[in-house]
C-alpha cells in the first residue's frame, strides 16, 4: 500500500472498503452467488415455519409487484449474506490485510476471497483512472479559459499602451520635480513681490528728503542730503526719487505676471502629474492581472502535462502477497473441541446438579441417618422387589423364601419380637408418615413370615378409607373390620383365610362413621382383647400418620408400632413430625424400617457393596 499512508484511520479506511456492498455487489454479480441457494434464501426449499409466517405476514401485508424491486431486495439479501460469511482483518503493526471467507464449500470460500481481492485491487485502479481523467478533463478546459483570459488581459495592456502617452514611473518622477521647482519659485515669487510692495508702499508714505533717502536706502540721495538746499540738487534728489519709485513699481508689475505665469505652469504639471499617476496605476492593475493570469495558465498548464503523463502508468495501492488456500478440513464445526466442551460441560454441570441434588436432599438412606435424626432404633431394612403388582411382591417373598429380601424381613420380624424380651407384642401395628412408603407391604410380609413359622396369625386392614387389600388378596369377601364393630356382622362371618399370606385376614369396609370414631370405640378395644385369645400374632395394617388420626388411635390398643420409611424419599421433617404424633399422645414408635432400599441406588450413592445386609460378603447366603 505505498501510495497510501500508514495511520490507523487509513487502514481502517480500507477496511472498510473491502466490506463495502459496492465491492461485495461486484463479488456477487461476478460469481452469480444471487444463484447460490446458500447466499439467496429465496432458492432454499421454505420450512413449514417459513411457509407460515409467509402466510401470517401475507394476511397484513400485499406482495409487491415490482419485479425489479423484487430483484433488488434480492441482490441485497444476498450481500448481507456474503458480508455475514467474510471476515476481514488487519496484521497488527503492519499493513497487510486478512480476508477470510466462510461457507459450506471449500472451493466456494477460495474463490470469493480470491475474486474479492482482485475487484479491490481492480477497483484502486479504476478510481485512480476516473480521478486522473476527470482531472484531465478539467485541467483541459481550465487551461483553455485560463489561455483566452490571458490572452484578453495582454490586449488590455497593449491596447492601453497605444491609447496614452508614454507612461512610466521615470516620467511621473521628473514631472513631480518639476512641480517642486515650479512651487518653489512661486513661493519666492510671492515673497519678492510681498518686499517690493511693501518698499512701494514705504516709498510712496515717505514725504520729506530724509524719509525718502532712508526709504530707497540709494547712497546716491543720501550724498545729495547735506544739499538739498540747493535747488539743484533737490531737482536732481526728486528726479533720482521718482526713477527709484518708478522702477519699483515696474519690478512689482513684471514678478506679478511671472508669478501669474508661474501657478498656470504649476496648474498645468499639476494636471499632467495626476493624469500620468492614474494612467501609471491603470497600466500597473492591467500588467498585474496579465502576470496573474500567465502564472496561473503555467501552473495548470504543467499539472496538465503531468496528469496526462500519469494517466497511462497508474498502479494499485495493494498487492496480493498469499493468495486463498482451500482448506484441507472443515474450520467449522470444530467436532474435537465443541466434544471435548460439552463433555466438560456435561461433567460440569452434572457435578453441579448432584452436589445441588445432594445439598437439597432430605431423605433417608442409611440407617444411621435415620437413627441420628430421629433417635429411634431402625429395626429392619428392607430391599426393593422389581414387581408389576403388589400382589407379585408377596409372592415372590413366598416362593423364594431364601432371597435376601426375606431373610430381611426375618430380620425384622425377629427385631419386633425382641423389642419386648420380657413381653414379646402380640399386636403389631405398621404405619408410616405418608402414603405410598410401603407398609402394606411390609404388613404383608411380616404376616407371611410369622405364618411360614406356623403361627396362627391375623392381618387386619385398618386403612378403611383406602381399603387397597384388594390388590393383594384374592377373595369375594365385602364386609369387614367395619360390619363387625358396628354390629352388622360377627367376626366369624367376615374374616376370611388367604393362602397368599397363609393366615386370616379382615378387611376393611365402608361405614357410615369416621375411622377414627370406629377405632376410638369401646367395641374396637374388646375386639382386639377377644381376638388376642385367638390369634398368636395380629398385624394391624393403618392409614399414614400425617395424614389421618387413625393410627395414632389405634396405637393404644397395639403392643408395638413398626413406623415405616421409604428409603431416598421420606423427608426427614416429615418423619420427625410423624414420629412426634405418637410421642404426643404417650404411644412411641417401637422401631423404625427403612424400606425398599435400592442396592443399585446405594452404590450409586458410593456406599458400595459394603453397607449393611447388602455387602458382598452375603451374597452366598442368598437364594435370589
Amino acid at each position: 500500500m505505498g501510495g497510501l499512508g500508514s495511520d490507523s484511520t487509513v487502514v481502517n479506511t480500507e477496511v472498510e472498503v473491502l466490506k463495502s456492498r459496492v465491492l461485495l455487489g461486484k463479488v456477487v454479480d461476478k460469481l452469480a452467488l444471487i444463484n447460490d441457494p446458500e447466499f439467496n434464501s429465496a432458492l432454499r426449499p421454505a420450512s413449514s415455519i417459513d411457509k407460515l409466517k409467509t402466510f401470517i405476514k401475507g394476511l397484513f401485508t400485499s406482495a409487491p409487484d415490482d419485479t425489479g424491486e423484487n430483484e433488488a431486495r434480492r441482490r441485497a439479501a444476498t450481500i448481507d449474506a456474503l458480508l455475514d460469511s467474510l471476515t476481514i482483518s488487519n496484521v497488527p503493526q503492519s499493513l497487510v490485510f486478512q480476508v477470510t471467507v466462510e461457507t459450506t464449500s471449500r472451493e466456494k470460500s477460495a474463490s470469493i476471497a480470491d475474486a474479492l481481492v482482485d475487484l479491490y485491487i481492480l477497483n484502486q485502479l479504476e478510481v485512480k483512472f476516473e480521478a486522473t481523467e476527470q482531472a484531465t478533463t478539467w485541467l483541459t478546459e481550465r487551461v483553455t479559459d485560463l489561455q483566452v483570459s490571458l490572452e484578453e488581459a495582454e490586449g488590455k495592456v497593449k491596447d492601453f499602451r497605444a491609447s496614452t502617452p508614454l507612461v512610466s514611473p521615470e516620467a511621473l518622477e521628473g514631472l513631480e520635480v518639476q512641480v517642486k521647482d515650479t512651487r518653489d519659485r512661486i513661493a519666492n515669487m510671492e515673497a519678492a513681490q510681498e518686499a517690493a510692495q511693501v518698499r512701494i508702499t514705504a516709498l510712496e508714505q515717505a514725504t520729506t528728503p530724509q524719509e525718502q533717502a532712508k526709504a530707497t536706502n540709494d547712497l546716491q540721495l543720501q550724498r545729495m542730503l547735506p544739499r538739498i538746499d540747493e535747488p539743484a540738487i533737490a531737482q536732481s534728489f526728486e528726479a533720482r526719487f521718482g526713477q527709484l519709485l518708478t522702477r519699483a513699481e515696474t519690478d512689482l508689475s513684471r514678478n506679478t505676471s511671472q508669478l501669474a505665469a508661474l501657478r498656470n505652469s504649476l496648474s498645468e504639471l499639476e494636471s499632467q502629474t495626476d493624469q500620468q499617476s492614474q494612467d501609471l496605476i491603470t497600466l500597473q492593475q492591467l500588467t498585474r492581472e496579465a502576470e496573474a493570469s500567465r502564472l496561473l495558465y503555467e501552473y495548470f498548464l504543467s499539472r496538465l502535462k503531468e496528469t496526462s503523463a500519469q494517466q497511462g502508468v497508474q498502479q494499485a495501492d495493494s498487492r496480493i502477497i498469499s493468495p486463498a488456500v482451500v482448506p484441507v478440513r472443515a474450520s467449522a464445526p470444530r467436532k474435537s473441541l465443541i466434544l471435548a466442551m460439552t463433555g466438560l460441560l456435561g461433567l460440569m454441570l452434572g457435578a453441579a446438579f448432584v452436589l445441588v441434588r445432594e445439598a437439597r436432599n432430605r431423605a433417608f438412606r442409611t440407617a444411621e441417618q435415620l437413627e441420628a435424626v430421629t433417635g429411634y432404633a431402625t429395626i429392619g431394612q428392607l430391599p426393593m422387589i422389581k414387581a408389576s403388582r403388589r400382589k407379585d411382591a408377596i409372592a415372590y417373598l413366598k416362593e423364594r423364601p431364601s432371597s435376601a429380601a426375606a431373610e430381611a424381613v426375618r430380620n425384622l420380624r425377629t427385631s419386633v419380637m425382641l423389642s419386648n424380651v420380657d413381653t414379646p407384642p402380640k399386636v403389631i401395628m405398621t404405619c408410616s408418615a405418608l402414603p405410598g412408603e410401603g407398609k402394606t407391604t411390609v404388613a404383608m410380609s411380616l404376616t407371611l413370615n410369622f405364618a411360614s413359622m406356623g403361627k396362627k396369625v391375623l392381618l387386619i386392614e385398618g386403612d378403611i378409607r383406602r381399603r387397597v387389600f384388594g390388590q393383594y388378596l384374592t377373595t369375594e369377601q365385602t364386609d369387614g373390620v367395619v360390619s363387625v364393630l358396628t354390629g352388622v356382622k360377627h367376626f366369624d362371618e367376615v374374616v376370611t383365610h388367604d393362602e397368599l399370606v397363609g393366615a386370616d385376614v379382615l378387611l376393611g369396609d365402608k361405614g357410615q362413621s369416621n375411622a377414627a370414631d370406629i377405632f376410638s370405640s369401646l367395641r374396637f378395644a374388646e375386639l382386639l382383647k377377644d381376638l388376642r385369645s385367638r390369634y398368636d400374632i395380629i398385624i394391624v395394617d393403618t392409614p399414614p400418620v400425617l395424614v389421618v388420626p387413625d393410627a395414632r388411635v389405634i396405637a393404644q390398643h397395639v403392643d408395638a408400632t413398626v413406623f415405616v420409611v421409604k428409603w431416598d424419599q421420606t423427608q426427614k421433617d416429615q418423619v420427625i413430625g410423624a414420629l412426634r404424633e405418637f410421642e404426643s399422645v404417650g404411644k412411641p414408635v417401637s422401631g423404625l424400617v427403612l424400606n425398599q432400599i435400592s442396592p443399585r441406588g446405594m452404590k450409586r450413592y458410593g456406599y458400595g457393596n459394603n453397607y449393611g445386609p447388602y455387602s458382598a460378603y452375603g451374597a452366598k447366603y442368598y437364594l435370589n
